[in-house]
């Protein structure tokens, strides 16, 4: 490897860093060699480079990897000259290590903590000596300028080993950080030649994947430059005159996918950390993205708000899109509940422990109450339901599904692989046409990876009441609960449909259940029920999500009063299983042909033992 030809233009300004900058400037300038720590696009080379050109020395680039012998970083014996002259001074070719030390120039060690051990205990003489005894050549010092400087990404332990202390001890350590944003966004401008709003969002986005509470490491600022120029060129292959919102996600996807890290331990996708990102800088509903510099605990503002990442995103809806929920008073629920008196005796309270023994001598009635108190006119007595509700029917989900579910399972195949299925082989095999079966005719049973995307689909329209709602929110809860259990490779997406949808949950953002189910039983609509319009958009938010299959489960009695026939909005839907709630029987037949074109199955449900069964045949 030749040393790199000194500088002769004006080297590229460095944007930050202008601490590290000095740190390292004089570490090399009194002899010190360096390591550089940080995670990739912060700016570790460029630094060196800059350094390098306005001390005017060369730079010998090595690139660290399990392949970098001892051999490889020192130089070998041309065997050919070794042949005709012998070991002559010669016949040595100098590696990148040696290069440097006679030149007197920078050796940049890229990766230092994927060399191998053996390979870097060669440095160490080098370090503390400045020189290196190379058998059959002889010692070879070091010019008077030669620094070792190396650089290391300490976050990425795939193909990494630690480094030993005695290398550590011989150098000092410069750590980089990630810029500020204003700095992030003057680099993006002035490598990709953009500004303006597309900068501000592709920056808001990558800078957001580093703090995601479910991402190990995020996307460094070549995230944000690609997607910059992905989301630019992309608007203009489709000649949108203002970019959408697809167009955004299809670049983000391009673009940071593939330098998102996903958390040990966290069962979900790079595209679905994408997806709530982007809902929190674009809300669905919105034409153009929200303004990346609002503080969503601002409240309503330039960009009506954005809601605290903490604690789930929840998207905003248009004005009027979905009418406010229905209320009942004190007087209401005493009508339709004989135990609301005992739970509720005076305004504002719930007894906690008298609700208790009702769930568990009536737990239907319990239920219905718990459901109807969570949208009482009385403030107080609705926010103590909504807070109950929240344990109470999460603590109920927890009885089903069964444990028959898995993400492998017995099917058929025609590779050869497993055991024969001898009856699906005979229904495929003429005996007349061949005196055996052919290869192809073979058909054997094997274990087979199913990873499944959920979206559950919730009927919120006036029909909805009491003891509906509550069977519907235990059955949510055990969707839920299915999600992060056992394996089962479940990424349940959340809507709620009455006249309009209402995103509660997206394709696979976490959020914790006891707020979602508090949040569920609180909505109550009346007037039409669109069901078309919840399962279109369960559809689109399905399209994204990486799977083998993309399910439905509907929660409704399927009984549609605007919007288009149900029958034509199951596009992208692989499989719709319906759970009807209190069906009569115009419901139960209206509930069991539409599950049996989305090519599933439909199961009633009238009291709080049906539920598990229920979830565990749809959901096995």
């Amino acid at each position: 490897m030749t040393p790199s030809p000194p500088a002769t233009t004006t080297p590229s300004p460095i944007v930050g860093l202008r601490r590290e900058r000095e740190v390292l400037t004089v570490a090399l300038a009194t002899g010190r060699h360096v390591v550089i720590e940080g995670p990739p696009g912060t700016g570790k080379s460029t630094l060196l480079r800059s350094i390098a050109r306005d001390a005017g020395q060369d730079v010998v680039f090595v690139e660290g990897n399990a392949e970098l012998t001892p051999a490889r970083l020192i130089g070998a014996f041309d065997p050919s000259q070794v042949l005709v002259d012998g070991y002559q001074p010669a016949s040595f070719v100098d590696g990148p290590l040696l290069t440097a030390m006679r030149g007197g120039g920078l050796l940049y060690l890229e990766e230092l903590n994927r060399v191998p051990e053996e390979t870097l205990n060669v440095l160490i003489t080098v370090l503390t000596e400045g020189e290196i005894a190379v058998p059959r050549l002889g010692t070879v010092h070091a010019g008077a300028r030669f620094r070792l400087i190396a650089a290391m990404n300490p976050f990425d332990a795939i193909g990494t080993a630690r480094v030993s202390q005695a290398i550590a001890d011989r150098m000092c350590r410069v750590v980089l950080g990630y810029q500020d944003e204003p700095s992030e966004r003057l680099i993006t401008s002035s490598v990709s030649g953009l500004d303006g709003h597309v900068v501000e969002l592709a920056v808001a986005l990558t800078r957001a994947t580093r703090e995601h509470r479910d991402v190990r490491m995020g996307s460094s600022v070549r995230g944000a430059i690609d997607l910059a120029l992905v989301l630019t060129g992309l608007g203009e292959l489709r000649g949108e005159p203002r970019l959408e919102r697809e167009t955004a996600r299809d670049a983000a996807y391009a673009a940071l996918s593939g330098r998102i890290r996903i958390a040990d331990g966290v069962d979900r996708t790079p595209e679905s950390v994408i997806d709530e990102l982007l809902d929190r800088f674009w809300p669905a509903e919105e034409s153009e993205p929200a303004d990346p510099g609002d503080d969503p605990a601002d409240g309503p503002g330039k960009a009506d708000g954005l809601p605290p990442p903490a604690a789930g995103f929840q998207p905003r809806r248009r004005p009027g899109r979905e009418p406010a929920g229905r209320t009942q008073g004190r007087q209401q629920l005493a009508a339709r509940h004989e135990h609301f008196s005992d739970v509720s005796s005076e305004l504002g309270e719930l007894d906690a422990e008298a609700f208790d023994a009702v769930l568990a001598q009536e737990p239907e009635a319990a239920v219905a109450l718990l459901a109807d108190m969570a949208v009482a006119t009385d403030a107080q007595l609705r926010a103590a339901a909504r807070r109950l509700a929240g344990r109470v029917f999460i603590q109920l989900g927890k009885v089903g599904p069964a444990q028959a579910r898995g993400t492998r399972r017995l099917g058929p195949a025609r590779n050869g692989e497993g055991d024969l299925d001898l009856d699906r082989t005979l229904d495929r095999w003429d005996p007349g046409l061949s005196g055996r079966p052919a290869p192809e005719d073979l058909v054997t049973r094997t274990w087979t990876a199913h990873r499944r995307a959920v979206c559950l689909v919730v009927d919120i329209s006036g029909s909805m009441q009491g003891l509906a709602v509550a069977l519907a929110a235990v059955a949510a809860s055990g969707v839920m609960l299915a999600s992060e259990t056992g394996g089962s490779k479940l990424e349940p997406g959340v809507l709620a449909f009455g006249a309009g949808v209402r995103t509660l949950q997206r394709q696979g953002v976490r959020r914790p259940p006891e707020e979602l189910i508090s949040e569920l039983v609180a909505l109550r609509g009346h007037g039409t029920t669109d069901l078309a319009a919840g399962l279109r958009e369960a559809s689109r938010q399905l399209a994204g999500a990486v799977a083998d299959e993309r399910m439905v489960v509907l929660l409704s009695d399927c009984l549609h009063t605007a919007g288009d026939d149900p029958m034509t909005a199951l596009g992208g839907i692989d499989r719709l299983h319906v759970l009807c709630p209190l069906p009569d029987a115009d419901a139960e037949s209206a509930a069991a042909a539409l599950a049996a074109r989305g090519g599933g199955i439909s199961q009633p449900v009238r009291r709080l033992a049906d539920v598990g069964p229920a979830l565990t045949r749809v959901l096995s």
